[in-house]
C-alpha cells in the first residue's frame, strides 16, 4: 500500500524517528509511521504499543521493548536514551515507538533533547492520543456544542507514580467542563475526591474507558462521586482514560462500537431536541 505513496521521507541510517503508535488498533497507525515500521533497523518500544502494530516492522528489525509500567520493573529513561544514542551512532535507522503521541504524556520531548545534546538527528511523527482516539471508539466526543468548548488533559501520576503535585486540581475542576486525565486509575479516588472538594458535582457524568481501541476495549459509565468505587466493583485495568462532563451522556447516542452488535442508538441523548434546532 506505501507504494501508493512515493513521496515518504527516507529513515537515513544514524537517525532516531519519534513515532507515535496510536491508541491500540493498528488501523490508526498513520501512513508515515507505518513507512517507519517497515525501514527501520531497530525499534524501541513501549509497553501501551498495541499487539499488531509491531507485526508491520520489517522482517530483520531487531525489536527491543523498553516499555514502563507501574509497579513494574522498568528501564530507567536515562537508560532508554543512551540506548537510542548508542544505536544512532552505530549508524542505525533506530525507530523509537510509542503508544499514542510521543509528545502527550509519552516523554518524547526527554528523549529528543537527549538526541539534540548528543548531536543526533531526528523525527517526530505524532500519533492519535488515546485521549482523543480512545475516547472515540467509546462513543464519547471531546467536545459538542451544547455541552463545551473546551478540554482539559490532565496525567493521573507523575514521573515518581504520585497524583501530580504541580497540578492545581481546583483550576483544572474549573477550567473547562470536559476534563480528561491520562493513567487515572492508581489514584482514581483522590483525584475524584479532588475534583469533588474543588466543587465538581458528585453526580457529573464520568466514564473509564480501559484498553481502547483493542479488543479488550471496556466502558465504564458513572458518575464523579460513584467511579471509583464501581470501578474495584468492575475490574477496570489500566491502561485507562477518564473523562468528566456532560459529553459522557453523549455515548447513549453515539456509541458506534456498541451499535455494530445490535444496540439501539439514542438520536436526542442530551433531551434537548437539538436535531430540530440545529442549522
Amino acid at each position: 500500500m506505501l507504494d501508493r505513496f512515493p513521496n515518504m521521507p527516507v529513515f537515513e541510517q544514524g537517525w532516531v524517528w519519534l513515532v507515535g503508535a496510536g491508541p491500540g488498533d493498528p488501523g490508526l497507525l498513520t501512513l508515515l509511521a507505518a513507512h517507519a515500521l517497515s525501514s527501520a533497523d531497530v525499534v524501541i518500544y513501549d509497553a501501551l504499543v498495541g499487539e499488531g502494530v509491531l507485526e508491520l516492522a520489517g522482517e530483520d528489525v531487531e525489536l527491543i521493548y523498553s516499555g514502563k509500567r507501574g509497579g513494574k520493573p522498568s528501564p530507567k529513561q536515562r537508560d532508554i536514551s543512551l540506548r537510542l544514542i548508542e544505536l544512532a551512532r552505530a549508524g542505525k535507522r533506530v525507530l523509537r515507538l510509542k503508544g499514542g503521541d510521543p509528545f502527550v504524556f509519552g516523554r518524547g520531548g526527554e528523549e529528543a533533547l537527549a538526541l539534540v545534546n548528543a548531536g543526533i538527528d531526528f523525527r517526530v511523527v505524532p500519533g492519535i492520543s488515546a485521549g482523543i482516539g480512545g475516547l472515540a471508539y467509546a462513543g464519547i466526543p471531546l467536545t459538542h456544542r451544547d455541552t463545551n468548548s473546551a478540554v482539559t488533559f490532565v496525567t493521573g501520576h507523575n514521573a515518581s507514580g504520585l497524583v501530580p503535585d504541580i497540578v492545581d486540581w481546583t483550576a483544572v475542576a474549573k477550567g473547562s467542563d470536559a476534563i480528561v486525565i491520562y493513567m487515572p486509575m492508581k489514584h482514581i479516588s483522590r483525584i475524584t475526591s479532588m475534583l469533588m472538594a474543588a466543587g465538581r458535582d458528585a453526580k457529573e457524568p464520568a466514564a473509564l474507558v480501559s484498553k481502547a481501541t483493542t479488543p479488550n476495549q471496556r466502558t465504564l459509565v458513572s458518575t464523579l462521586g460513584g467511579i471509583s468505587e464501581e470501578a474495584g466493583i468492575e475490574d477496570i485495568e489500566p491502561p485507562a482514560m477518564f473523562i468528566l462532563g456532560r459529553v459522557v451522556e453523549l455515548r447513549e447516542g453515539l456509541n458506534w462500537l456498541g451499535a455494530l452488535s445490535g444496540l439501539d442508538l439514542q438520536p436526542d441523548p442530551l433531551g434537548n431536541k437539538w436535531l430540530k434546532d440545529s442549522a
